[in-house]
């Protein structure tokens, strides 16, 4: 894989249109650091595509809950690669990739940052939706039960945007939920940054690199 291509919002939903097959199932990953604006990719192509083509399904439904992070003493690392159920995510793919109309539906969770908490069966994904579009930052990891969940992915998108441009976006969005502007900067080049360089050393892994132009 070579260097990251650029791309419209047309070109990339015309790239998952052919991956929405009525009759099959596949996955489309969409991964990327934080800020990266891997939510909002996913969110346009389910938009565009349509509840008939497609539904989103987020990694971040299976963040470890408030209270057992504090048990755990990772509450400070919110967001690390180890404060999330990857064993539980990796059998929510496979449930999804199985799937086959007729069959009744998979509810998987969601994240409600309102709250900071994942919240059980957030979101139904009918059997025969053909494209399940699941987004987040580990997608692409190689430890734990990441690879599994990988495996049954037909395509994973890496999201790459420059940092200055990352960073400003994660600033904005800590803030905007409730973190002070320094605290937005501190987390934002701390935990969230740290983090981050663990996702770009997966970038190659990824079926296609792009650089988003909305």
């Amino acid at each position: 894989m070579s260097g990251a291509v650029a791309a419209t919002t047309a070109e990339l939903v015309a790239r998952a249109r052919r991956l929405a097959v009525p009759g099959e199932r596949r996955l489309l990953g969409v991964v990327g650091a934080p800020g990266a604006g891997k939510s909002t990719l996913a969110r346009v192509l389910v938009d565009v595509l349509g509840p008939e083509l497609a539904v989103e399904v987020g990694m971040d439904g299976y963040h470890l809950s408030n209270a057992v992070l504090a048990d755990l003493g990772r509450r400070g690392r919110k967001g690390a690669i180890d404060t999330f159920d990857d064993a539980g995510y990796a059998a929510l793919v496979a449930r999804l990739a199985d799937a086959r109309p007729g069959d009744p539906p998979v509810y998987a969770p969601v994240f409600r940052r309102e709250i900071e908490e994942p919240v059980a069966a957030g979101v139904a994904v009918p059997a025969d939706v053909p494209l399940v579009v699941t987004e987040g930052n580990y997608l692409l990891a190689t430890t734990g039960a990441w690879p599994d969940a990988r495996a049954r992915m037909t395509e994973v998108w890496y999201v790459d945007v420059p940092d200055d441009v990352r960073l400003a976006r994660l600033e904005e969005r800590h803030h905007a939920f409730g973190k002070s502007r320094e605290d937005a900067r501190r987390w934002s080049r701390g935990s969230d940054q740290a983090n981050a360089e663990l996702i770009a050393a997966t970038r190659e892994g990824a079926d296609v690199v792009v650089r988003w132009r909305p």
